[in-house]
């Protein structure tokens, strides 16, 4: 049988990594896999020095924060990769 994204596993055995934007598309997307039961990971992805154009050091990006929102204390869906998830979308 296959599952949403015509896979044939079940959602808790297929990995789904999703590019977090800081917006809201990508952060609902994020949330129903997970919420269907898929291993989600959110990336983002930095080109620049966020706090040298602001001219201070800031908290996660937003794509992190809504992470959290949809039940990821980390930050991450996947508990085995939060520290990998967490420096690719902290702000430097």
């Amino acid at each position: 049988m296959l599952n949403s994204l015509d896979l044939a596993k079940p959602p808790a055995e297929t990995r789904v990594v999703v590019a977090m934007s800081g917006g809201v598309d990508s952060s609902v997307v994020a949330a129903m896999m997970k919420r269907d039961g898929y291993d989600v990971i959110g990336i983002t992805l930095q080109l620049y020095d966020h706090g040298a154009a602001v001219h201070r050091r800031g908290p996660a990006a937003p794509a992190r924060t809504s992470m959290m929102r949809a039940g990821s204390p980390s930050g991450s869906a996947s508990p085995t990769t939060s520290s990998t998830t967490s420096r690719a979308s902290a702000t430097r």
